[in-house]
């Protein structure tokens, strides 16, 4: 069965770029542009995992990261919480401190993304990063 992801950017070009190679390498892709509409998509699919930028326009990847990990079923429930994994441009040292303190699994650099890359932070379940 193949990963279902939420791909979470308000640039257009990187969104569609990110889920052509996201899906031509096995992964099952629906995007959003802003926070709200991340929260709303989490909860209506219940992805496997949601790839969110760090920055939103004006708003924050990190805040979004705890809305949705607010949003999602209470702790005892069936569903597991959610498997986020911040992205970026930017250097994961840039925001190490505050991509730790997240709720998110890890970091994948923009120019690292590949669904391997995906897969292999998933499969360890712990902090990965680009170049």
């Amino acid at each position: 069965m193949a990963l279902r992801c939420l791909l979470v950017d308000d640039d257009a070009r990187f969104l569609q770029s990110a889920r052509t190679l996201l899906e031509l390498e096995g992964i099952e892709v629906d995007t959003a542009s802003t926070g709200a509409q991340a929260v709303r998509r989490a909860g209506e699919l219940r992805p496997d995992f949601v790839l969110l930028d760090l920055r939103l326009g004006s708003e924050s990847g990190f805040e979004v990261a705890r809305q949705l990990q607010a949003s999602w079923p209470s702790a005892g429930s069936s569903q597991e919480d959610p498997r986020i994994i911040l992205i970026s441009t930017y250097s994961e040292s840039d925001f190490g401190r505050l991509i730790a303190a997240s709720p998110a699994l890890g970091f994948i650099s923009k120019s690292s993304l590949s669904a391997r890359a995906v897969r292999e932070l998933l499969e360890r379940g712990g902090r990965a990063s680009g170049p």
